[in-house]
C-alpha cells in the first residue's frame, strides 16, 4: 500500500483555502502539514477539509501568527503540543497515524522561527530564540518510541536551508539569515544526534539544486531561481527504505496569491 504525506508553509490557510482544496482535490496526498496556518483553533477551516476527505486534524493555532495543523484521511492518535522555548507560540504538534500495512508513526509537524535579519544573537532576540528553538529540538530522537513499535518523522518549515546546494548562491548568504554557518551547522548536528534521515535528500542528490521556498521580493521568481531550501521532510532509518519519490510541486510558486512555499510531497510504498 502507498502512502503520502505533503507539507506546505501556507501563510494564512483561510487566505489561501481555494488553493490548497485544488492541490488537495489533485494529489490526494494521505496526510497534510501545515505551517504558518495564522489562525485560531476555533476558526480553522476544519468543515472545508472534511468535505475534501481530510476528516481527522490535530491543530495548534494562534490568532494572526505562526499555527501549525495536520489534516488527514487517515486516523489520527495520541496528540500532543509542545511550547518550545516558553513563549506561548504555536509552532509544533505531533500525532500518531497507521498507514495501511505500514507501521505506526510519529508525525511531528514544525515551524522553527525565521530569526529575523541579523545572524547575531547578541544583538538580534530573533536569532537568538531560533537558536533556542533548534538546541531544545534536539532532544527529539527518531528512535525514541521504537521499542513501542512505533517510527517517527518530522516534517515542517524548519527556515535553515543546510546545503550549498540548497540555496541559488552559497557565497552570498553566508551572512544572510537561513543559511549562516552557525544554523546550518547547528540543523546538522540536530539531524545527527536524532539519528534522522534527510529524506529529500535521499531521493534527490546532494550535488543537484533543491528549492521550496521563492521570495515575494523577488520580480521575476521563476526566471532569476533565486531560491532556498527552507521545507523539509526527515524520518527514522526504517521509513527511508520505502521512499518511494520526492515531488516539490515548483509551480504551486506561480498560482496566483500564491504562498512563498510550494507544497513537498513524499510517497511511501509499505
Amino acid at each position: 500500500m502507498t502512502f503520502s504525506l505533503t507539507t506546505w508553509n501556507i501563510n494564512s490557510v483561510r487566505l489561501r483555502m481555494p488553493l490548497v482544496a485544488s492541490f488537495l482535490k489533485t494529489h490526494q496526498p494521505d496526510v497534510l502539514c501545515l505551517q504558518e496556518t495564522k489562525c485560531p483553533n476555533d476558526a480553522f477551516p476544519l468543515a472545508a477539509f472534511r468535505k475534501l476527505g481530510y476528516e481527522h486534524a490535530a491543530i495548534h493555532g494562534q490568532k494572526g501568527y505562526h499555527g501549525v495543523a495536520i489534516l488527514s484521511r487517515l486516523p489520527l492518535d495520541d496528540e500532543a503540543r509542545r511550547d518550545y522555548c516558553g513563549k506561548g507560540d504555536s509552532r509544533h504538534v505531533c500525532a500518531v497515524v497507521a498507514p495501511p500495512n505500514g507501521p505506526k508513526i510519529r508525525l511531528h509537524n514544525f515551524y522553527v522561527p525565521a530569526g529575523g535579519d541579523e545572524p547575531d544573537r547578541a544583538i538580534n532576540p530573533k536569532f537568538a530564540h531560533k537558536l533556542d528553538f533548534l538546541a531544545e529540538m534536539r532532544a527529539l530522537h527518531s528512535e525514541a518510541e521504537r521499542a513501542s513499535g512505533i517510527s517517527s518523522i518530522l516534517v515542517g518549515d524548519l527556515n535553515i536551508a543546510p546545503l550549498e546546494t540548497d540555496v541559488w548562491s552559497h557565497k552570498q548568504l553566508l551572512r544572510v539569515v537561513s543559511h549562516t554557518p552557525v544554523e546550518t551547522e547547528t540543523l546538522n548536528a540536530l539531524q545527527m544526534d536524532g539519528a534522522w534521515v534527510d529524506l529529500m535528500r535521499r531521493h534527490v542528490p546532494p550535488q543537484e539544486k533543491l528549492f521550496t521556498w521563492w521570495s515575494y521580493r523577488a520580480r521575476d521568481w521563476q526566471q532569476t531561481d533565486r531560491g532556498r531550501r527552507l521545507d523539509h521532510i526527515w524520518s527514522s532509518a526504517d521509513l527511508s527504505g520505502h521512499l518511494r519519490s520526492i515531488e516539490v510541486l515548483r509551480e504551486a510558486r506561480g498560482w496566483e496569491r500564491p504562498s512563498d512555499h510550494v507544497p513537498v510531497t513524499a510517497r511511501f510504498l509499505f
